[in-house]
C-alpha cells in the first residue's frame, strides 16, 4: 500500500497496484488488464508512487470508501 494514505485526494475511492509496482488511486472502480488497472474511461486517477513489484498485484484492488 502507498505510505501516505492520509494525503489521498478526497475523490479517491479505490487503490490498486500495477504489475510494475506503481500504485494508483481511482475515482471509479478500475478495470484490470494484463499488466495493471485502468480507469474505464470515466472518473479520475492519480499516481500514488512506486512500490516494490508484487506477483500478486491482481489482488491489490481495495475499496477505500
Amino acid at each position: 500500500m502507498p505510505a501516505d494514505l492520509e494525503r489521498l485526494p478526497e475523490w479517491v475511492a479505490w487503490l490498486a497496484q500495477d504489475a510494475d509496482g506503481a500504485w494508483w488511486g481511482y475515482e471509479v472502480e478500475p478495470l484490470q488488464y494484463h499488466r495493471g488497472w485502468y480507469e474505464n474511461e470515466i472518473g479520475r486517477r492519480v499516481s500514488l508512487g512506486q512500490g516494490v513489484p508484487d506477483a500478486n498485484w491482481r489482488e491489490s484492488l481495495r475499496k477505500m470508501r
